[in-house]
C-alpha cells in the first residue's frame, strides 16, 4: 500500500511530508525530536498529530499484514477468486476483512459441521437451490438417511441440511455487516439492576439510573457505555442490544428467501441463522466497537487532562512543608529546600482521635515553620485533609506571616510512588508515609518532576482508567509524559535518573550512566560531553542532546532548546547582526526577533543556512536562554484561609481551580474540601460538544454556586451569569436584624476591606508587622505563648 499518500489524505497533509515523517519513524526517531528539530521535513507537525499519524500508520501495516494473511490462508484452501481478493484489498477495518474470512476459517466442531461430516452437504445445496420442480423435499431427505452416519430420518436429514444453511446464511460477509450496522442505527441499549443479588446490594445505588434504562445505540454517551460495562463486569447490572427481531428477518428474507417449494425451510434456517448464530455475534461485535470508540474517548480525555497537571507552573525556590493528613497514625510532615532536598520530617498529632494533641502540633509546626523559613505548606487531599486544611488555616492566622501560604494538592499516586523501589533507593530510611509526605510537597515545587515517577494511570485526572484496554492506555499516557518531559527541558546536572529516563532517545539504563559519570566528574561541562557516557551512541545524542539543558556551562546554547547541529546556525544569526555570546548570557537579545522580521526570514534563514521554522525556533531560545514554558501560564492558588461547605450560598461567586475534566463537565475545587461541579450546559453559552474545549486542569476559573446538597457532599456549580443563562440560584431567605452579612466577593479594585467569610489569597494577606522580629525574638515568644519543650 501506498501509505504515504493514504496517510495524507486522512490527516489532510502535504504527500511529500507524509512520506517524510514515515521515514523519519522507520529510522526511529522518536516523536518528540521530529517534533521538535524535524519541522521543515513534517510542515511543522506538533508532537500530538505526530503520535496519531504513527498510531494510524501502526493499524494500516497490521491491516495490510492480515489481508495478506488471510488471502494465504483462501489460495491454500483453492477458494480464492478475483472478487474475494477485490473484497479483501477493498476493505477498510479488520472486522470487514474477518467477515470476509469468517467462511474460509477452519472451524471448530459446529451443528453445520457435523451435518456435512454425516454427508448432508448436497441435500443442503438442494434446498437453499429454491428450485421450483423440487417439490417433494421429504422424498429427497430419505435419500440421505444412514444409519452408519447416524442420519435416522428424513426429518432429521432436513434439519442438518437447515444447519448447514443456517451457517451459509451466517457466514455471509454482506448480511453481517448490513446487520451490523442496522444494530448501530436501530437498536437500543436496555439494561436492568440485578437486584435479587446479595452479594451486590451495596453496589446498587451506584448504578441505579441504569434500571430499566434504555438509549438509542446510535445516541449512547460515551461514559454511559463505560458505566454499564463496569455494572455488567461487577454483576449489578443485565445489559443487552434490542432490536425489533422482524427488523433483520426481513433483511434475511429479502437476500436469501425465493418463491419455492423449498422456500420456507431457507427462510426458517435463516431465522435459526439471525437468533443462533448471528445476532449474538453481531450483538458482541458492536457493543466491542461501542467500548473502543468509549474507551478512545476516555484515554483522550485521560491525555487531555494529564498535560496540564504536568505542565502545571512549579512554585519555585521556596522552601515547602509537605503534610500526608491521617487520622489515627497521625499526619506526616516533611520539610524539603527550593530544590527538593529535605530538611527536616516528624509526625504531629491533631486529627481525630488526637484532637487533645493539637497545642502540642502546632507548635511543632510553628518550630519547623520558623527554623526553616517555610513558606509554603502543601497538603495532601486525601484522608483527613478537611481538618488538615482547617487546623493550617488557624496556624497561619495565628503566626500572622505575610508570605506564608497552603495549597491542598491531589496526592493520587502518592501511595503507589511511596511504596516504589524508587522511593525505597531516593529515601532507604524513610518510612512509606514520610516519603509521601516529600511527594507531596515536591508536587507543589515542580509537579512533573515529581509526578514522571509515578504510574500515569493513577494521578488521578481520568474516568473507568482501570477498565480500558492496558497496553493501549499506558501507550497514549507515556507519551504525553514524554512530551511534557522534552517540552519543558531537563538540567542534566540536576535531574534524577526517573526524570533522565522520559528524556528523547534515553532509557533508565543509560539515565543511570549519566547520573553515573556527573556523579565521577562532578557535573558536564557541556553536551559533548554526553558522548562519554557508556551506552549512549551518536543516535542518541541527537535525540536528547536538544532537550537537555546545562546551568552556567562552557557554551550559553547549552542551556537552550537549540539543538547542537544548529549551533552553527546561532552562531551566524548572531553575527549578521554584530551579536555575541555575552550579548546572549546578559539578556540583551529583546530586539533580535525586530531585527530578523525587518532583514526578511527567509533571507536570514537562508544566510544561516537553515529553514524559517528552525530560524524561529533559535531566535525564540536565545532571546531568553533558560527560559521555562510553565513559567507563562498562571501560577496556581495559594490560601491562607479557608471556607467550610457550610458556608456556601446559591448565588456566591467564587475563584477555582480545575482539578478534573469529563465528558459531563468538570470538577472545581473551590477551597472547601469538596470539589464542585460544573455541568456542561453550565459552562458556556456557547454550543460546546465536550467541556475540554473550553476548560483544562489547573486552569483558574469563577464560577457561580447553584445549589449545595450537604447530604450528598454534592456542588452544583456554573461559569455561567443568569444572563447569560445559567441556572438561577436559588431563593435567598431574607434577613432579619442582627443577621451576619451575606458573602460578597472581594473587590480589590473597590478600596474596602474584605467581606466577611472571603476566602484569604497571598495578594489579599494582612500587611507586615512594623517591626521583624529575630529569630531567636520569636522562639521567644513562642515559648511564653507554649511553654518550652
Amino acid at each position: 500500500m501506498d501509505y504515504s499518500n493514504k496517510l495524507a489524505r486522512e490527516f489532510n497533509l502535504n504527500p511529500q511530508h507524509s512520506a517524510n515523517i514515515i521515514s523519519l519513524i522507520d529510522e526511529g526517531n522518536t516523536i518528540p525530536f521530529i517534533a521538535r528539530y524535524r519541522k521543515e521535513m513534517t510542515g511543522s507537525c506538533d508532537d500530538q498529530v505526530l503520535r496519531e499519524f504513527a498510531d494510524r500508520l501502526d493499524y494500516v501495516i497490521r491491516l495490510d499484514e492480515r489481508k495478506e494473511a488471510v488471502l494465504k490462508s483462501i489460495e491454500e484452501q483453492g477458494f480464492l477468486t478475483d472478487e474475494i481478493k477485490e473484497s479483501v484489498d477493498k476493505a477498510e477495518t479488520m472486522t470487514e476483512v474477518e467477515d470476509i474470512y469468517r467462511p474460509y476459517k477452519p472451524k471448530r466442531k459446529t451443528r453445520a459441521t457435523v451435518a456435512v461430516a454425516k454427508g448432508l452437504q448436497p441435500l443442503a445445496d438442494i434446498i437453499w437451490e429454491q428450485l421450483p420442480e423440487t417439490v417433494n423435499i421429504e422424498e429427497i431427505a430419505k435419500e440421505y438417511i444412514s444409519e452408519e452416519k447416524g442420519v435416522t430420518s428424513a426429518e432429521e436429514a432436513i434439519s442438518g441440511s437447515m444447519d448447514i444453511i443456517a451457517e451459509k446464511i451466517s457466514d455471509d460477509a454482506n448480511i453481517r455487516k448490513i446487520l451490523r450496522e442496522q444494530l448501530y442505527t436501530d437498536a437500543v441499549m436496555a439494561s436492568e439492576l440485578r437486584k435479587n443479588d446479595e452479594k451486590i446490594k451495596d453496589k446498587l445505588p451506584t448504578y441505579e439510573m441504569y434500571d430499566n434504562y434504555t438509549e438509542a445505540v446510535k445516541t449512547i454517551a460515551n461514559h454511559r457505555v463505560l458505566a454499564i460495562n463496569r455494572g455488567e463486569k461487577e454483576e449489578c447490572i443485565r445489559a443487552e442490544l434490542q432490536i425489533d427481531p422482524e427488523r433483520p428477518l426481513s433483511v434475511i428474507r429479502k437476500f436469501f428467501v425465493k418463491n419455492a417449494p423449498t422456500s420456507p425451510l431457507v427462510e426458517k434456517a435463516g431465522e435459526d441463522a439471525y437468533k443462533r448464530l448471528i445476532k449474538p455475534s453481531v450483538e458482541s461485535e458492536v457493543r466491542n466497537e461501542l467500548f473502543t470508540r468509549a474507551s478512545e474517548q476516555a484515554i483522550k480525555m485521560f491525555e487531555v487532562n494529564l498535560r496540564p497537571l504536568l505542565l502545571q507552573p512549579p512554585v519555585k525556590n521556596k522552601v515547602t512543608l509537605g503534610l500526608d493528613p491521617a487520622y489515627r497514625t497521625g499526619c506526616k510532615i516533611a520539610v524539603v529546600d527550593g530544590n527538593g532536598n529535605v530538611l527536616d520530617k516528624t509526625v504531629v498529632y491533631f486529627t481525630p482521635p488526637h484532637e487533645n494533641r493539637a497545642d502540642d502540633a502546632k507548635k511543632t509546626l510553628t518550630l519547623l515553620i520558623l527554623r526553616h523559613k517555610v513558606k509554603v505548606i502543601s497538603i495532601g487531599n486525601g484522608t483527613a485533609s478537611k481538618e488538615s486544611e482547617i487546623f493550617v488555616a488557624d496556624l497561619i492566622k495565628e503566626l500572622n506571616d505575610p508570605e506564608l501560604a497552603y495549597m491542598v494538592v491531589n496526592e493520587a499516586g502518592a501511595s503507589v510512588y511511596s511504596a516504589s523501589k524508587l522511593a525505597a533507593e531516593e529515601f532507604p530510611d524513610f518510612d512509606v508515609a514520610h516519603r509521601s509526605a516529600v511527594s507531596i510537597a515536591r508536587r507543589l515545587q515542580d509537579p512533573l518532576a515529581e509526578l514522571i515517577k509515578i504510574d500515569p494511570k493513577s494521578i488521578g485526572v481520568g474516568q473507568y482508567q482501570h477498565d480500558m484496554p492496558q497496553n493501549r492506555l499506558s501507550g497514549v499516557l507515556n507519551g504525553v509524559v514524554e512530551d511534557c518531559v522534552n517540552s519543558v527541558g531537563v538540567d542534566l546536572n540536576s535531574a534524577s535518573y526517573s526524570l533522565l529516563s522520559h528524556v528523547s532517545g534515553l532509557n533508565v539504563g543509560v539515565a543511570r550512566n549519566i547520573t553515573a559519570y556527573r556523579a565521577i566528574n562532578k557535573g558536564f561541562k557541556n553536551r559533548r560531553e554526553l558522548l562519554k557516557v557508556d551506552k549512549l551512541g551518536p543516535k542518541a545524542f541527537e535525540q536528547c542532546a536538544g532537550f537537555l539543558r546545562i546551568i552556567g556551562g562552557e557554551n550559553i546554547l547549552d542551556n537552550t532548546a537549540v539543538h547542537p547541529e544548529s549551533y552553527a546556525a546561532a552562531e551566524k544569526l548572531l553575527a549578521l547582526f554584530k551579536l555575541s555570546e555575552d550579548d546572549v548570557k546578559q539578556n540583551k537579545l529583546s530586539e533580535l526577533s525586530r531585527l530578523v522580521r525587518d532583514y526578511g526570514e527567509d533571507k536570514v534563514a537562508g544566510l544561516c543556512g537553515i529553514g524559517v521554522p528552525t530560524l524561529r525556533d533559535i531566535v525564540t531560545e536565545i532571546v531568553k536562554p533558560g527560559r521555562d514554558i510553565r513559567d507563562a501560564l498562571p501560577k496556581p492558588m495559594l490560601r491562607t484561609d479557608i471556607m467550610d461547605m457550610k458556608d456556601l450560598k446559591p448565588g456566591m461567586e467564587i475563584t477555582g481551580t480545575v482539578r478534573n475534566v469529563i465528558d459531563f463537565g468538570a470538577f472545581i475545587d473551590i477551597g472547601v474540601h469538596q470539589d464542585g461541579l460544573v455541568h456542561i450546559s453550565q459552562i458556556t453559552d456557547k454550543y460546546i460538544k465536550h467541556p475540554s474545549e473550553v476548560l483544562s486542569v489547573g486552569e483558574i476559573v469563577k464560577v457561580r454556586v447553584i445549589s449545595v446538597d450537604t447530604a450528598k457532599n454534592r456542588i452544583s456549580l456554573s461559569m455561567k451569569s443568569e444572563a447569560e443563562g445559567g441556572a438561577p440560584a436559588e431563593k435567598k431567605p431574607e434577613r432579619k436584624p442582627g443577621d451576619r452579612p451575606p458573602y460578597k466577593p472581594y473587590d480589590n479594585k473597590s478600596g474596602g476591606g474584605k467581606p466577611y467569610n472571603q476566602t484569604a489569597t497571598r495578594s489579599e494577606a494582612p500587611p507586615k508587622p512594623e517591626k521583624e522580629l529575630t529569630f531567636e525574638e520569636q522562639i521567644a515568644a513562642l515559648k511564653a505563648k507554649f511553654g518550652s519543650r
